[in-house]
């Protein structure tokens, strides 16, 4: 694995794309600092360039070099959550290419909690925007195979870390404006921030990705509740905690929709803390 770090660090330096692991999904990297590079992330998906990408960073102080502003409450949160599955927004310095950012004046940053992902960014040396390494609004990777059949010969290397552990994206909270927001659930749930940060408000903004209508869809219809009365369909078992629910749910979508299937049906979750990153994923590819 040594000598595929090394290859990928010498694509990543000249521009190329690079898929590698983390515990939430996939993620398509590319150099953060580099916009002809991060221009081929957008190409690779389809993604409009109105959604911005998460910058995955090795360190809190390789955050500090990106962030124009790093609050108390950030580095609360850093300390508590990084590495994990929470996404920071804040201010961004100037020498963060607009295109990484939609244009907007913040940031989206996490420290990933795999192995190989921080072995790969302490290897670069310098940041990694990476959104989920799938087509857009499809349904994102939980291992190297479902990216390899999603993005082909579009990804120059794939790194094989094996299944994800989360197996969805992570919590989203922004810290750029006057009230903390949790802008997209995750398995990281408000409870949980709240305990460090105090009172968090929410709602969906343009400041992180993930909030298109349909958004994590395969390409059979996903049906919830009662299913139809016609076609052929498949309710799959599914796990009654919320944890090992969500680390095999995409996995599950990539597999059924393998079996030319009329549809999929799934039970909506109980609307509670822990389920809101569950159901959000699955409100969307219901769409």
């Amino acid at each position: 694995m040594v000598n595929q770090i090394d290859q990928a660090v010498e694509l990543l330096r000249r521009g190329r794309l690079v898929a590698f692991p983390t515990e939430t999904v996939y993620g398509l990297g590319a150099n953060a600092l580099d916009p002809a590079a991060v221009q081929r992330i957008f190409e690779a998906k389809g993604r409009p360039l109105s959604s911005p990408l998460i910058v995955h960073v090795a360190s809190v102080e390789m955050a500090r070099q990106l962030a124009l502003e790093w609050t108390d409450k950030a580095d609360a949160l850093a300390r508590k959550f990084w590495p994990g599955p929470l996404t920071l927004v804040v201010p961004k310095r100037p020498r963060v290419p607009d295109l990484v950012t939609a244009g907007l004046p913040s940031i989206a940053l996490r420290m990933p909690a795999h192995a190989l992902a921080l072995a790969l960014l302490e290897s670069c040396g310098f940041p990694l925007a990476a959104p989920s390494a799938n087509r857009f609004t499809q349904v994102s990777p939980t291992t190297a195979e479902h990216v390899r059949e999603g993005l082909g010969d579009a990804v120059d290397l794939v790194l094989d870390g094996g299944a994800c552990s989360v197996g969805i994206e992570s919590t989203v909270l922004s810290l750029a404006g006057p009230v903390p927001r949790i802008l997209r659930a995750g398995m990281i749930t408000r409870a949980a921030i709240e305990a460090v940060i105090g009172s968090v408000g929410t709602g969906a903004g343009p400041e992180s990705p993930g909030q298109h209508p349909k958004h994590y869809s395969p390409r059979t219809p996903v049906v919830l509740g009662d299913p139809p009365t016609a076609g052929r369909g498949v309710r799959p078992e599914m796990p009654a905690d919320p944890a090992a629910f969500a680390e095999r749910l995409y996995a599950v979508l990539h597999d059924l929709d393998r079996g030319c299937y009329d549809w999929i049906a799934f039970d909506l979750p109980p609307d509670t803390p822990e389920w809101a990153g569950i159901r959000d994923r699955l409100l969307r590819a219901s769409q």
